[in-house]
């Protein structure tokens, strides 16, 4: 399906300013087909009539298209009425009802207006066919929407310095609706909005009372922080949304603020008690915290085992005995790299091509003894799962000392090579040397303790193959490492 952006660039010349106007109305219409049980359909005007290029659900009601219509034509029979609230600028509504096969429909026309144009008009369809007596919560719901309504047809709503963006807990029209006056009076509260209200602590009825009195009183008792924009908030002066929080009970506050030329008549507050979801966060943020010191705490640890392998490698007379203990030095470094980097992060993921191209570095001017050998990487690792990490990065830097000792052990320089093709999952990394090139008495690595490390890890660690060979493309040494990395997860797949 075409997205509006498309629809409007295929189909009409409207401004990217207008797009946009297009884009936050639609962004924050979800209210308004709430408020007022009925589908919204916003009809863009085209040479040919009218195109739809998005449309909206009232989750309080039933819908009048259970099919998606969006990038169909206006009907003949609406085109008239959309026709007259583009012309007059000015909002229509049908006398008669519109029969949908078995039910009415109650249709009207509400011309987009920005900068004193319309630009599109949105046509309200309100399912009849489950039609009641109205109760006093559905009035107030029908009269807020009118009003959003009429700021639309105005150019007043969309709000352009309204909160964007995704935030978690954002209250709905169902989870409570609070009308308050010019003055921030409460008019009216629904009982899911009082039921919010007497959580926090407030006992008995909120209408006639100052929303900004009743929300001081409730704070001031507490130590808790206040978010600045909360008096604003509570007083229907700033679109934005806010949290409310004390004794353990959290409000996750917006308001809507209602205008009429330029003059605010009052505002549409919606509240959601979020508690749960607030504690659960926290918990997620501890758990974080938690899991980060741990990472730094290991890496602490990893480097004193470092330091005292090295005092004792400076007792040691047997320069066999200081060579083994010099390799497992670089060894435990490399896995304290790995876990100082996961300290670093939110996710358990490793930037594996900064993390490689510092240790890898270390791994060859240790080994090369004063030889002249230079370590280049090319092609990306990406980022790494932190089980892969560790082995992935010992493999490596096992591969790229045994090519600079053994590759270059007559003294002269050279490139140790190291390049990386990632797809999905799939890693295929290349280390290759320019130095001397296998024995031609073996067909493979040796059978030392190094390799039989990067044999266990690539087999059981990270269940992948390594072949060793010559280098195609000259002397030297060419070893091909494929490991399947598992797939990698967004921090919310992460946590959950």
């Amino acid at each position: 399906m075409s997205t509006l952006s498309q629809l409007v660039a295929r189909h009409s010349d409207l401004a990217p300013s207008d797009v946009e106007w297009l884009h936050l109305l639609v962004g924050d219409w979800q209210i308004i087909s709430d408020l007022a049980f009925a589908d919204l359909v916003l009809w863009l005007p085209t040479e040919t009539g009218y195109l739809c290029v998005a449309q909206a659900r009232p989750s309080t009601g039933a819908t009048v298209h259970y099919d998606d219509i969006v990038g169909s034509s206006a009907p003949d029979g609406q085109r008239a009425q959309l026709d007259r609230a583009l012309a007059e600028v000015s909002i229509q509504r049908s006398r008669e009802p519109r029969w949908f096969g078995t039910y009415a429909v109650r249709e009207e026309a509400v011309p987009v207006v920005r900068m004193g144009r319309a630009i599109a008009v949105v046509a309200r369809q309100t399912n009849l066919g489950g039609a009641r007596t109205p109760s006093r919560l559905e009035l107030n719901y029908v009269e807020s929407a009118d009003e959003l309504l009429g700021m639309v047809s105005r150019g007043e709503f969309p709000v352009p310095n309204a909160a964007t963006g995704p935030r978690r807990g954002a209250p709905r029209v169902g989870d409570g609706l609070i009308r308050l006056n010019s003055e921030g009076e409460v008019l009216y509260a629904s009982p899911n909005a009082l039921s919010c209200f007497h959580r926090f602590g407030h006992l008995g009825s909120l209408v006639g009372m100052s929303l900004a009195e009743v929300s001081t009183e409730l704070l001031e008792d507490t130590a808790a922080t206040t978010d600045e924009s909360l008096p604003l908030v509570v007083m229907g002066r700033a679109p934005w949304r806010t949290d409310m929080e004390s004794r353990g009970v959290c409000l996750s506050l917006r308001s809507v603020p209602l205008t009429e030329k330029g003059q605010r008549t009052g505002a549409v507050l919606l509240c959601r008690d979020v508690s749960e979801l607030r504690r659960r966060e926290r918990e997620l943020l501890t758990k974080d915290a938690t899991i980060r010191e741990i990472h730094h705490r290991v890496k602490n640890n990893l480097q004193t085992v470092a330091a005292l392998l090295r005092l004792q490698a400076r007792r040691m007379t047997s320069t066999e005995a200081r060579e083994a203990l010099g390799e497992a030095i670089r060894r435990v470094t490399t896995i304290a790299q790995v876990h100082e980097t996961l300290s670093q992060t939110l996710d358990e993921t490793v930037d594996f091509d900064a993390l490689v191209d510092r240790s890898l570095r270390l791994a060859a001017d240790v080994a090369s003894a004063g030889t002249a050998v230079r370590t280049v990487r090319t092609g990306t690792f990406g980022m790494v799962p932190a089980g892969s990490a560790t082995a992935l990065a010992l493999v490596l830097t096992e591969l790229v000392t045994n090519a600079v000792e053994h590759g270059f052990a007559d003294g002269k320089g050279g490139t140790v090579e190291i390049t990386a093709e990632r797809t999905g999952g799939h890693l295929r990394a290349t280390v290759a040397d320019d130095g001397a090139g296998l024995s031609p008495s073996t067909s493979g690595p040796g059978a030392g303790l190094g390799t039989q490390i990067v044999r266990t890890l690539v087999q059981y660690e990270l269940r992948g193959t390594i072949d060793w060979g010559a280098r195609p493309d000259g002397p030297g040494t060419q070893v091909v490492l494929e490991v399947e990395l598992d797939e990698m997860k967004g921090p919310d797949e992460i946590k959950g």
